[in-house]
C-alpha cells in the first residue's frame, strides 16, 4: 500500500509540475496604425534564448516555466517594447512597437541571434515596402519584382522586366501569391513593371528554394506577398505623382481598433496625355494604359477570431491602330484576385487560418484588317479552399499542418477569324482538374546547437471530363475522371550552430508541378498557355540539395552567407523543333519532355543598421535541359542561363532631408540560337542554325541612382511629402534587348549574306515622383 501511495503522490507531483508551465500569446502590431508585425522577435529578457517569432498573421506563443518576467518584443526599424509581468497562468499579452530605433536598447539585442542564422530557412529573404522604396526605380515606378532580382540566386527575364526565374527555374515554376492568392500574370505594360502596387503591400517572402511543406504546387520559389490590413486607429492617405502614372492609398478604422480598411488605385496615362497628338497622325485611336485596385477589410472579433477580405484587380489595355492601312489591333488582359480569411484561436498554443480564394487571368487578343477579323482567348479561374494550422507544444517545438483543394479551369488558346463571308473557328474546350494536398512539419531543437525542421507534403491531382482522350478517343463526361497523379514530397532542413551569430544550414526537398507555361520565345507578349497535367503531360518534378554557411557579426550590423545548390529537373516541357504555331493544332500536341539540372554558389553580404546600408549578392551558376526529340538530347544551356550575375546595392542617408541609393547589375549575355550557315536549294535561299543556345549577347551591366528629398514635415497639417529624383541606366549603356537579321542573296551568283543588328531599349532616362503622405492624429 505505501508503494501503491508513493507512486500516486509521484505522479501528483509530476502533474503539479507540468502545471507550472504556462502559455503567453498575442499579436504584435505597428503601435501608430495597428498593422500586425510578421516575423517579430519575442524573447525574455533575461534570456534572450527563450523565445519565437510572430507568423504571417502577427501572432506568436510561448510557453515558459511560472514566474516573473520582462517580455520584450523587437522588430527592425522599430523601437523595442517592453513589459513587466508574473506568469503565473496563460496570458494574452499584445505588443505595439513605435517606429524609430532608441540607441540605449541596442545593447539589450546583443546577445539575440538573428533570424537569418538561427532559423533553418535557407535562400529565405524577407522585404518590407520601405526597403524597396528607397531603391532606384524605372521611370518612378517602385517595384517589388525588380527589387527581388537584385538577389543572389534570381534573374530577371530581359531588360527592364518584371518576370524572374529562380535557381535555373523557368518562370511558371514560381509560385506568386497575392495574400495567399494565385497570380499567374505578373506583369504590366508587356512585362516592364510588376502588378503589384507597393503603397498595399506590407511585407515580400522570398523563398528560393527548400520551400516549407505547406507551399506546394510549383518546383522552384515561392514569392509570398501580403497586403496591408489598412489603419484601424486613424484615417490616413498617401500616394505620388509619377511621369507615367499616379498613384492614391486611402486607409482608416470602420470600427476604432476592431476593424479597418484599404483602398490603393493606380493608374497610367502616358499616351492619354499625347492623345491631341496622336488623332492628327494616321495613328488616331492608338494607346496604350494599364490600371489596378488593391482593397482589404478586416473585423476583430476579440483575440480569437478575425476576418479578412481582400481583393485585387488589374488590367493592361493595348489599342493600336493604323489607318493608312486600316489595320487594328486590342490587347486587353489581367488578373483578378479575391481572398476571405478567418483567423481562430482555438487555444493560446493552438492558431488556425481558414482561406477560401478565387482568381482568374485571362489574355484577349483582337485583330482587324479590312474585312478580315480575329480572335484569340485563353485564360486560367481557379477556386481554392485551404485550411492552416499551427501548434505550440513548447519553445523546441512549432508544429503546423493544413489541407487543401483547388479546381483548375483552364482554357487553351481559343481562336475565331472572319473574312467576309467565312468563318472560322477552333473547338478546343477548357480542361479541369482538381489538385489537392496535406501536409505536416515540426520545427523542433535536438539539444542547444541543432534545430531540424522536417515536413512531408502529399499532392494529387485528377484531370476530370468533359475531354476526349487523344490516345483511345473515349469520351469523359462531367466530373469524370481521366487521369490522376500523385507523389509524396518530403522537406527537410537543418541549421546547427557553431557559435553564437555562427551556423551551418542544410536542406532537401522534393516537389511536384501539376500545371505548365509553355512560352513560344519567338513572341513577347502575355499569351503563353496554362496547361494542365493530362494524359500527355505528366508533372514536373525537382528535387533540391543545398548547403550553406551564415554568420553575422558586428553586434549584427552585418551579414554573410555562402550557399552551394544542386537542383535535378524531371519532365520538363518545351516546343519541339518543327514547331510551327499552328492556331488549329492543341499546343500540347507539339510539346517535347526532357530533363534539367541547375547547380551553382551564391555569396551574399549586408549591411543592415547605420546611415549606410545594402548589400552586394553574387551568383556563380549554370541552368541545363535535355530533350530527346531536340538535338538527339544534346544537353545546353538554357535560354535564362547566366553564368555570372552580381547586384551591388547601397542606401546611404546623408542628411535629415537627403537619401541617396544606388544600384550596379553585372550578369552574363542571355544565350540563343545563331545562324550557321546560308545555303540555296534550287535558287531558294535556306538558313541553317548553329546548335540552340550556343552563342550569347554581350555582358548586361548598368548602373541606377536615385535621390530622395524630404522636407521637413508641418506636424500642424499631420502632412508629408518627398520628391524622389533617379536616373535608370546612368552611363547609358546598350544593352541588347533583341536582335534582328535581315538577308541579302543572288540566287544567279550563288552568293548570300546574313548582317545581324542588336536593338537595345533602354537608354538612360531620368525620372521624378512626388510623393505624399497625410495622417490623422
Amino acid at each position: 500500500m505505501r508503494n501503491i501511495l508513493t507512486c500516486l503522490f509521484c505522479l501528483y507531483g509530476f502533474a503539479l509540475s507540468a502545471q507550472e508551465r504556462v502559455t503567453i500569446s498575442g499579436y504584435v502590431k505597428d503601435r501608430s496604425s495597428g498593422e500586425t508585425l510578421i516575423g517579430a522577435n519575442v524573447y525574455i529578457k533575461d534570456a534572450p534564448s527563450i523565445g519565437t517569432y510572430s507568423n504571417t498573421y502577427g501572432f506568436y506563443s510561448l510557453t515558459i516555466d511560472t514566474g516573473s518576467y520582462t517580455m520584450v518584443a523587437t522588430y527592425l526599424g522599430y523601437q523595442n517594447a517592453e513589459v513587466v509581468m508574473n506568469a503565473r497562468e496563460n496570458t494574452s499579452l499584445n505588443f505595439e512597437l513605435s517606429e524609430g530605433v532608441q540607441i540605449e536598447e541596442v545593447i539589450v539585442r546583443a546577445e539575440e541571434v538573428d533570424k537569418n542564422v538561427e532559423s533553418t530557412e535557407m535562400g529565405t529573404v524577407d522585404l518590407s515596402t520601405e526597403q524597396i522604396k528607397r531603391l532606384p526605380a524605372l521611370l518612378g515606378e517602385v517595384d517589388v519584382l525588380k527589387t527581388i532580382q537584385l538577389l543572389p540566386g534570381v534573374s530577371s527575364v530581359g531588360e527592364g522586366n518584371a518576370g524572374f526565374y529562380v535557381r535555373g527555374g523557368g518562370p511558371d515554376q514560381n509560385l506568386v501569391l497575392l495574400d495567399e492568392a494565385v497570380v499567374y500574370n505578373t506583369g504590366h505594360m508587356l512585362g516592364f513593371f510588376s502588378v503589384f502596387n507597393a503603397d498595399a503591400i506590407k511585407n515580400t517572402t522570398v523563398i528560393k528554394g527548400g520551400a516549407p511543406a505547406k507551399y506546394g504546387g510549383r518546383v522552384s520559389s515561392v514569392l509570398d506577398i501580403q497586403m496591408k490590413e489598412g489603419n484601424d486607429k486613424n484615417y490616413a492617405a498617401q500616394g505620388g505623382i509619377g511621369l507615367i502614372s499616379s498613384r492614391l492609398t486611402l486607409e482608416g478604422p470602420l470600427v476604432r481598433e476592431r476593424s479597418s480598411f484599404i483602398i490603393s488605385a493606380r493608374r497610367t496615362y502616358a499616351l492619354d496625355l499625347a492623345q491631341p497628338i496622336i488623332d492628327k497622325t494616321s495613328f488616331a485611336g492608338t494607346n496604350y494604359y494599364f490600371y489596378d485596385l488593391n482593397a482589404k477589410v478586416n473585423y476583430s472579433f476579440s483575440d480569437k477570431d478575425r476576418i479578412y477580405a481582400s481583393a485585387y484587380f488589374g488590367r493592361d489595355v493595348l489599342k493600336f491602330n493604323s489607318n493608312e492601312r486600316d489595320f487594328g489591333v486590342r490587347l486587353p488582359y489581367g488578373n483578378a484576385t479575391t481572398t476571405f480569411r478567418w483567423n481562430h484561436l482555438f487555444s493560446e498554443k493552438h492558431f488556425s487560418n481558414l482561406s477560401v480564394m478565387y482568381n482568374e487571368y485571362d489574355f484577349t487578343f483582337r485583330g482587324s484588317q479590312e474585312e478580315f477579323e480575329f480572335e484569340a482567348f485563353s485564360g486560367v479561374k481557379d477556386w481554392t479552399v485551404k485550411l492552416d494550422l499551427e501548434y505550440y507544444p513548447n519553445t523546441d517545438h512549432v508544429i503546423k499542418y493544413g489541407v487543401s483543394a483547388i479546381h483548375h479551369r483552364m482554357t487553351p488558346n481559343i481562336v475565331s477569324a472572319t473574312n467576309g463571308e467565312t468563318d472560322f473557328e477552333t473547338d478546343f474546350r477548357p480542361k479541369y482538374g482538381i489538385e489537392s494536398g496535406a501536409y505536416f512539419q515540426d520545427e523542433f531543437r535536438v539539444g542547444d546547437r541543432l534545430k531540424i525542421n522536417a515536413g512531408l507534403r502529399y499532392s494529387r491531382f485528377t484531370q476530370f471530363g468533359p475531354y476526349t482522350s487523344k490516345i483511345t478517343g473515349d469520351n469523359f463526361g462531367d466530373w469524370e475522371s481521366v487521369i490522376s497523379y500523385d507523389g509524396w514530397e518530403p522537406r527537410i532542413g537543418a541549421k546547427l550552430t557553431i557559435k553564437p551569430g555562427t551556423s551551418i544550414k542544410a536542406n532537401f526537398s522534393q516537389a511536384y508541378q501539376y500545371i505548365h507555361l509553355v512560352s513560344n520565345s519567338s513572341s513577347t507578349l502575355p499569351a503563353d498557355v496554362w496547361v494542365p497535367s493530362s494524359e500527355i503531360v505528366k508533372p514536373q518534378k525537382s528535387t533540391q540539395y543545398a548547403l550553406g554557411f551564415f554568420r553575422n557579426f558586428m553586434d549584427n550590423m552585418f551579414e554573410s552567407s555562402v550557399e552551394v545548390y544542386y537542383k535535378d529537373l524531371e519532365n520538363q516541357i518545351d516546343y519541339r523543333d518543327s514547331y510551327v504555331n499552328n492556331v488549329s493544332t492543341e499546343v500540347e500536341d507539339d510539346f517535347v519532355f526532357g530533363k534539367g539540372a541547375a547547380y551553382g554558389v551564391e555569396l551574399f553580404f549586408k549591411k543592415s543598421k547605420g546611415d549606410l546600408t545594402g548589400w552586394i549578392g553574387y551568383t556563380l551558376s549554370r541552368t541545363e535541359r535535355s530533350f530527346d526529340e531536340i538535338e538527339d538530347g544534346r544537353t545546353y544551356p538554357a535560354v535564362y542561363d547566366r553564368t555570372h550575375d552580381l547586384s551591388l546595392v547601397m542606401s546611404y542617408k546623408l542628411s535629415e532631408k537627403w537619401d541617396l541609393s544606388g544600384v550596379f547589375v553585372y550578369g552574363t549575355g542571355r544565350a540563343f540560337t545563331p545562324i550557321e550557315s546560308l545555303y540555296f536549294i534550287e535558287n531558294k535561299l535556306n538558313v541553317e542554325y548553329g546548335p540552340r543556345n550556343s552563342a550569347r549577347f554581350d555582358p548586361y551591366h548598368r548602373i541606377d541612382l536615385s535621390a530622395t528629398y524630404t522636407p521637413k514635415p508641418d506636424s500642424r497639417k499631420n502632412f508629408s511629402s518627398s520628391w524622389t529624383f533617379s536616373i535608370y541606366n546612368a552611363y547609358n549603356r546598350q544593352n541588347t534587348f533583341f536582335t534582328y537579321t535581315t538577308f541579302e542573296s543572288d540566287a544567279l551568283s550563288g552568293s548570300a549574306s546574313a548582317n545581324a543588328y542588336k536593338v537595345s531599349l533602354f537608354p538612360i532616362i531620368p525620372s521624378v515622383t512626388w510623393n505624399f503622405s497625410w495622417n490623422q492624429k
